[in-house]
């Protein structure tokens, strides 16, 4: 069974565009302001944004299922792109911090696995032709980072 999405851009002037999709929700995209925009986000930066969120939505799911006592999640993500046209992505990485005293750091790196491996589509959209890593931190008394990979 399949699911179709439908979106569409509207020119509003110069190279400002406003998005809007069948959930009625409008997002305005621009160029950067170095370059006369700043209107909106640039469609690369929706697409880090997408897939953070996408993965975070997951994670915190899958946290909450496995009943950890997460009281926030915020995922820092960056992106490399290559110097030359079309500068598309070359690496993705992710941080995923969770706040909560008594979070499992195994927990979360499983729950950031079954993102990237089973649930999110925009991961795996874009894992073929991107290089992305993921790590994570619980932040309590005791901060640790564990690699995702």
């Amino acid at each position: 069974m399949t699911t179709e999405l439908g979106a569409h851009v509207i020119l509003m002037n110069d190279l400002h565009f406003q998005g809007s999709a069948r959930s009625g929700h409008t997002i305005d995209l621009d160029v950067p302001a170095s370059e006369g925009g700043g209107a909106g986000m640039t469609p690369m930066e929706l697409l880090l944004i997408s897939l953070a969120s996408c993965s975070a939505m997951d994670v915190i799911a899958i946290l909450r299922k496995k009943r950890q006592p997460v009281e926030g999640l915020d995922v820092r993500v960056r992106g490399l792109r290559q110097a030359e046209h079309p500068t598309m992505f070359i690496a993705i990485n992710l941080e995923y911090v969770v706040h909560g005293d008594g979070v499992d750091p195994q927990a979360v790196t499983r729950a950031i696995e079954l993102s990237r491996e089973r649930y999110c589509p925009i991961w795996a959209m874009l894992e073929p032709a991107v290089r992305i890593t993921a790590a994570s931190r619980v932040v309590c008394d005791d901060p640790v980072l564990v690699p995702a990979d």
